[in-house]
Order: C-alpha cells, then structure tokens, then sequence
C-alpha cells in the first residue's frame, strides 16, 4: 500500500499489487507536488501519467488541485488497480 501524501485527497491508501509496479516514493511524489504548487502550475492542469502503476502520482496531482488526469498502464495488474474517477 501507498498513500497520497496531501492535498484534499491527503492520507488515502492506494493498492499496489506485489510485483507488478514500482511505485513512486512518498517523498517523490511531495517533492514534485510541491514544487509545481510553489510554481502555480498545478491548479485547473490536466495531467498525463505514462506508466502509471496504481496512479499514485496523478491521484497526488488531482489531490493538490489538478482538473483531470489520464492514466497509461500496460500491466493488467497495476491497471485493474488504479482507483475509479471520483
């Protein structure tokens, strides 16, 4: 398990299936949100995760502002995974 770091989605558990992904680390994921939050580049965006995984980071985007994300996963695993749009 993940979890998204803050924002209004802050705290909430992401799946990870064994094997299938290497997810992004915690301190990553704030990093770049972080950044593009000081940047004013987040609010209203949409984002396009490649290699998404469990979606952690679009999830940690969407979270801090973002309008809307696609997600991009090859591995059935990860992708069945991938929490449903809110």
């Amino acid at each position: 398990m993940t979890r998204v770091v803050a924002g209004s989605r802050g705290g909430r558990r992401l799946a990870v299936p064994p094997g299938a992904t290497r997810p992004t680390s915690e301190k990553v994921r704030e990093a770049v949100g972080s950044a593009l939050t000081a940047l004013d580049a987040i609010i209203g965006v949409r984002v396009l995760d490649l290699y998404a995984g469990s979606g952690a980071v679009a999830i940690e985007l969407l979270s801090r502002g973002a309008a809307d994300a696609v997600l991009v996963e090859q591995a059935p695993k990860a992708a069945a995974t991938a929490p449903e749009p809110a």
